[in-house]
C-alpha cells in the first residue's frame, strides 16, 4: 500500500493510511459514503453457503465503519466448465444476505478465471459525526469481540474431512450470521473505535488498531471466545497456512505469555472469514454493550483493555 499515490482530496475522510475496513467519503455535511469491496475462492463445498460466506464477509467492513449497507455490486469468476447452476447457487447465497442486511443488488460483473471466486463491492452511508475507525481506541477502553475465533482451523479441518456434520454446520452459521444486529447494539454506546476481525486474523487486525491509535493492548486468553473443536484441531497441528503468515508479520509486535498454551495461540493468530466485530468502547460501558449486544442475540465477550504507548503493542496473558 505504501507505493500508492496519495488522494489529494478533503472528502475523503477515511483513506488506506489507516488499513481501515473501507474508505469513507463525504458527500455533505450530514451524510458520508463508505465504499468497500472483497472477493475470495470457495471455502466450503456447499456453493449456496460460500455465497452466504463471502456477502456476508463483504457487507462486514460497512458495519465496522458504523454504517449501514445500501447498494451491492457482485463480483464473480467462474471456469466454463462449472456448472451454471453451480454458478447460480452462489448469488442466490449471495443475494440472500444482501437482502437480509436492507440493501440491495445493482448488477455486478463476471469473468471466466481457473478458480471460481466471488464476492462484493458495497456501498453504504453513515452520518459523519458516526463513523467508526481502527485507530482512536483510547487508554481504558474496553475491548469487546462479537464472534468466536476459529473458522480458518475449521475450514482447513473441513477440507480434510476431519470434521462432523454438526461442526460443519456451526462453523457456517458463525461466518453467515451478518454483523449487522452488533453494529446495531454498538451504536448507541459510542464506542471509540471498531474493526472487523478477518484474514489477519485476532491479533493481526489488533495490533493495526494499537498501532495506528497509538496505544498499546493487554488481552486476557482465557476470555477470548473460541469455537468448539477449534483448540483439539489446533492441538493436532491443523492449522492454515495463513495463520502462520500472520504471525510472521505480526510476532515481533506481541508479547506472548509463557501461561498461554500453544493452540491457543495458533487460535490467535488464526485468519478468520466475516468474523465479528472487535470494538473498542470506554470501560464504564463496556457491560452495557455486553447487554445490548445479548438483546440483539449476539454473544458480546469483553477480550482485554487498552492502555498508553507500551514496549509491544499487544500483551497476552
Amino acid at each position: 500500500m505504501s507505493g500508492l499515490p496519495r488522494v489529494q482530496d478533503e472528502r475523503l475522510i477515511v483513506g488506506f493510511d489507516s488499513s481501515d475496513d473501507a474508505a469513507v467519503y463525504l458527500l455533505r455535511d450530514d451524510l458520508a459514503a463508505i465504499h468497500t469491496v472483497d472477493f475470495f475462492p470457495p471455502i466450503v463445498d456447499d456453493p449456496y453457503a460460500f455465497g452466504q460466506i463471502a456477502a456476508a464477509n463483504s457487507l462486514s467492513d460497512i458495519y465496522a465503519m458504523g454504517g449501514q449497507p445500501s447498494l451491492a455490486m457482485n463480483l464473480i469468476c467462474f471456469p466454463s466448465c462449472l456448472d451454471l447452476q453451480t454458478v447460480r447457487a452462489i448469488l442466490e447465497g449471495g443475494a440472500e444476505k444482501i437482502r437480509e442486511s436492507g440493501a440491495v443488488i445493482a448488477g455486478g460483473h463476471s469473468i471466466e478465471d481457473s478458480e471460481p471466486k466471488y464476492g462484493l463491492c458495497v456501498t453504504g452511508y453513515v452520518h459523519p459525526r458516526d463513523i467508526l475507525r481502527n485507530d482512536r481506541a483510547r487508554p481504558g477502553d474496553k475491548l469487546v469481540l462479537t464472534k468466536p475465533l476459529g473458522t480458518g482451523i475449521l475450514t482447513t479441518a473441513a477440507m480434510a474431512d476431519l470434521l462432523d456434520g454438526q461442526q460443519t454446520r456451526g462453523m457456517i452459521a458463525v461466518m453467515t450470521q451478518l454483523n449487522r444486529a452488533a453494529q446495531r447494539a454498538m451504536m448507541p454506546v459510542h464506542p471509540s473505535a471498531c474493526t472487523d476481525v478477518t484474514g489477519f486474523g485476532f491479533l493481526g487486525h489488533l495490533c493495526e488498531l494499537a498501532r495506528g491509535s497509538g496505544v498499546s493492548v493487554a488481552v486476557d486468553a482465557g476470555s477470548v471466545p473460541i469455537l468448539p473443536g477449534v483448540r483439539e484441531l489446533a492441538r493436532d497441528g491443523i492449522i492454515p497456512a495463513g495463520a502462520y503468515r500472520n504471525m510472521a508479520f505480526v510476532e515481533d509486535s506481541i508479547d506472548m505469555g509463557a501461561g498461554v498454551l500453544q493452540e491457543v495461540s495458533d487460535v490467535l493468530y488464526d485468519p478468520q472469514t466475516s468474523g465479528g466485530l472487535l470494538i473498542s468502547v470506554e470501560g464504564a460501558r463496556a457491560q452495557e454493550l455486553v447487554r445490548r449486544l445479548e438483546a440483539e442475540g449476539v454473544h458480546g465477550a469483553v477480550v482485554g483493555e487498552v492502555q498508553g504507548p507500551g514496549e509491544k503493542l499487544v500483551t497476552v496473558r
